[in-house]
């Protein structure tokens, strides 16, 4: 097939191309800059792209275009997610000036924005090897990422990412194959024949595809390795991960089961995906209760979260996508501030992620025990929250869309949080005559972050927009 490549093409992915040259310039400003201002000249250069990227982004909102013979797809829906991937990476990077060793701050910073890259190209996939394409350049910075750290759990983190992502990468990679086989086509346009209902390539293709899926967003019972590499990795990374690789495989899968499956396979076929969303609601939830450690505690809730979400994806409605969108926004400012506060809790090491460091910090600090008190209210989904509104309107549409039993299993699965989130907002504001003295350095950008994200929550909770024009498209 011969496909003419426009401008319009390449315009298509230019918010792409900027966070990509963004990552080069960090690198030759590192070489350039002084070492005591190498660490804040990549943070800003990284935040400059970002903003430059968000805004040529925003302009795809409306404008519907298939790139590149409609092997990557500019409109609201991509647009949207791409939008939630670039906050990420940004409130991700922000964590760079509280945290992280100097000399390897721009590396990583350049390492990051080429992952949110792959994640970006991901959320506009519309054809089998642009998926493949996106997670793996997302992929393969994370694995480098996580093993970025001078402690051996972090050396440890990169090679369990590195082997079971790969693990499941194949198994993704296999079902490309069959779907290829099943359609003779890499478009995803091409899987909604309705001949191919019946073809059992299609049918095994998909299966192996929505384990990779599913890999990808920790859900049970692909979800062991998702603690341990949250722990090892750095703090950045870690916030990074928790929203960003979520994000982008929701993109993939929402396309996918929206747009790129024929009539009458749905049913059958998704099944073992929401069933394992509700086992995952659950065993999110009950593995938190015995954590002692913020990163390993939000891993968990991850598992969790990302079942929350699928409920909300449960019957393939257009408004339970633009459900789902509301809550992963939201969930990108939970975890970001928590991660903020951490970074406020800690020094040159990471002390904020223990949790036995929050012991009495509503007396020590009580602004950043408000913000984190807030922060784990969102994701318990307690009021006044956008976690609460989010979870009210999941409900609402999986009622609808007759999956009850989903919706009950996301009550029982919130009620068992609450008591994990109790535990650390109890500890908080529990006397403790061993912690009287807190003096750490002021670190603004993770104050500047800690204080966003709780305001834009806010917002969000009272302002619950939920963006239109975002039904996913193949062509």
């Amino acid at each position: 097939m011969n496909i003419t490549v426009t401008g319009a093409d390449w315009l298509a992915v230019a918010p792409l191309s900027i966070v990509a040259v963004a990552a080069l310039v960090v690198l030759l400003g590192d070489l350039a800059a002084p070492k005591n201002v190498d660490r804040y000249l990549a943070i800003g250069i990284a935040i400059v792209g970002l903003a430059v990227a968000a805004v040529d982004c925003a302009t795809g909102y409306g404008h519907d275009y298939a790139a590149f013979g409609a092997a990557f797809i500019v409109g609201g829906f991509s647009v949207v997610f791409q939008e939630i991937i670039l906050v990420c990476a940004a409130g991700s990077i922000i964590l760079y000036g509280a945290t992280g060793t100097t000399e390897r701050v721009p590396g990583a910073i350049a390492l990051m924005l080429w992952s949110t890259c792959g994640a970006m190209l991901m959320a506009g996939a519309g054809n089998l090897m642009t998926i493949f394409l996106g997670l793996e350049l997302l992929s393969l910075a994370l694995y480098c990422l996580c093993g970025l750290a001078d402690r051996s759990t972090s050396r440890e983190s990169a090679l369990k990412y590195l082997i079971l992502s790969s693990t499941a990468s194949a198994f993704m990679l296999y079902g490309m194959a069959l779907l290829f086989g099943a359609s003779g086509s890499v478009a995803l346009a091409d899987l909604v024949a309705p001949g191919l209902a019946s073809n059992p390539l299609l049918w095994m293709g998909a299966g192996l595809f929505l384990i990779g899926i599913v890999f990808k967003l920790s859900l049970v019972p692909f979800h062991t390795w998702s603690p341990d590499v949250y722990e090892g990795a750095p703090l950045p990374v870690t916030a990074f991960m928790s929203v960003a690789t979520k994000a982008a495989t929701l993109a993939v899968f929402a396309r996918f089961i929206y747009a790129a499956l024929p009539a009458g396979v749905e049913s059958a076929l998704l099944l073992p995906v929401w069933i394992v969303a509700a086992i995952s609601m659950i065993a999110g939830n009950v593995g938190m209760l015995a954590q002692r450690d913020l990163k390993r505690l939000i891993a968990y809730s991850g598992i969790a979260q990302a079942g929350y979400i699928l409920v909300a994806l449960a019957g393939e409605t257009p408004l339970g996508l633009r459900y789902a969108i509301y809550y992963i926004a939201a969930y990108t400012f939970m975890n970001l501030g928590a991660f903020a506060v951490a970074a406020l809790l800690s020094n040159d090491g990471e002390q904020g992620s223990t949790l036995t460091n929050y012991r009495g910090l509503g007396f020590r600090r009580p602004i950043v025990a408000g913000l984190m008190t807030f922060f784990l209210l969102a994701m318990a989904g307690l009021p006044p929250t956008a976690g609460f509104l989010g979870k009210i309107l999941i409900l609402s549409t999986s009622v609808n869309a007759g999956f009850t039993w989903l919706g009950a299993v996301l009550i029982v699965g919130t009620a068992i949080s609450l008591y994990a989130y109790a535990k650390v907002i109890g500890a908080m504001y529990a006397h403790d005559p061993q912690h009287t003295r807190d003096v750490r350095p002021l670190a603004p950008l993770a104050w500047i972050s800690a204080i966003a994200c709780f305001v834009l929550l806010l917002v969000m909770t009272f302002y619950p927009l939920t963006p239109s024009n975002v039904l996913p498209l193949v062509r």
